[in-house]
């Protein structure tokens, strides 16, 4: 592959793929197309030789194909986690989640581009409990009908140097006495953004996973508070975790949604009912071993 468009690829999971390419064999002759909404954004892509970072808005359809023409593959990150109330998915997840890929896979088929790798979430289904769950399903549904030589990724909650997961609760541990936490005993499967990058550069160059789907999980299972409680200590600040029932964690989470950027919302405790785990036995493809968390989080937490 040598000419990529990479959408979302100015983010945590898109900077550590578009890394992971350019370092591989051949990487060298692979160039990157990276639209963002702000250049400034994504400076720190701007240091690897063959990627061109453009200002640009990939909702638009012109311009969309305009970015799509003489690609060979395209890589389709976009996420979000808060996407507003209302059924089926929330506005702002039906755009991101829904709305985006259907608009990739057609401007795909007609500019001629088949190979789509495409990252959604685990347990994303039809039926889930929340609109993030069910507008990922959406996004993958759409992107299948339209019959591309499309790779799909599920992973768990990923964690790595720059996350928004264990950073943010560590963040938080500098001024929070406790942590009073709704979905304490959610149960998630973390698994390494490097992993996940080496799964998906992996992808490119195997006709084997064309028409695939790949839950990306981690090696060990962990509930919330676990998580909570480890990055705080990790991080030099060690906090107690309080559970609290999901009526009160509900109101909290209201309260929180008029706070810009806040941590949680109720979307987020829908999403947390079921668990994101893997399969028994599942964790990554290719032969791959996930690496643990432990040998990881203390190297950006603990600074």
């Amino acid at each position: 592959m040598k000419n990529i468009l990479v959408i979302g690829g100015s983010g945590f999971l898109g900077s550590a793929i578009v890394r992971e390419i350019a370092r591989r064999p051949g990487g060298a002759e692979t160039f990157f197309t990276l639209p963002t909404r702000r250049e400034t954004g994504a400076k720190h892509l701007s240091v690897l030789p063959t990627a061109c970072v453009v200002e640009a808005d990939v909702h638009d359809p012109a311009t969309l194909a305009r970015l799509m023409a003489g690609q060979d593959a395209v890589i389709s990150l976009v996420g979000i986690l808060k996407g507003g109330e209302g059924e089926p998915y929330g506005a702002g997840f039906a755009r991101a989640h829904v709305e985006l890929p259907r608009k990739i896979a057609v401007v795909a088929k007609a500019a001629g581009v088949r190979r789509v790798l495409h990252v959604s979430a685990l347990r994303a289904a039809a039926d889930a409990p929340s609109g993030y769950l069910r507008s990922k399903a959406a996004g993958e549904a759409a992107l299948i009908d339209a019959s591309l030589e499309l790779t799909i990724f599920r992973p768990s909650v990923i964690f790595g140097r720059g996350d928004s997961f264990l950073s943010l609760f560590a963040r938080m541990a500098r001024v929070a006495p406790f942590f009073p936490l709704a979905g304490s005993t959610a149960r998630f499967q973390p698994v390494w953004v490097e992993d996940v990058a080496a799964t998906v550069a992996d992808s490119l160059l195997r006709a084997d996973s064309i028409g695939q789907a790949y839950d990306l999980c981690g090696p060990k299972q962990y509930a919330l508070a676990e998580l909570v409680r480890y990055a705080t200590a990790v991080s030099g600040h060690p906090r107690a975790v309080i559970g609290i029932p999901e009526a009160i964690g509900w109101l909290q989470a209201w309260t929180m949604e008029l706070i810009p950027n806040g941590p949680l919302t109720r979307d987020n405790i829908r999403s947390m009912r079921v668990p994101s785990v893997c399969e028994a036995g599942c964790g990554l493809p290719f032969g791959r071993v996930a690496t643990a968390l432990e040998l990881v989080a203390p190297t950006y937490l603990g600074r």
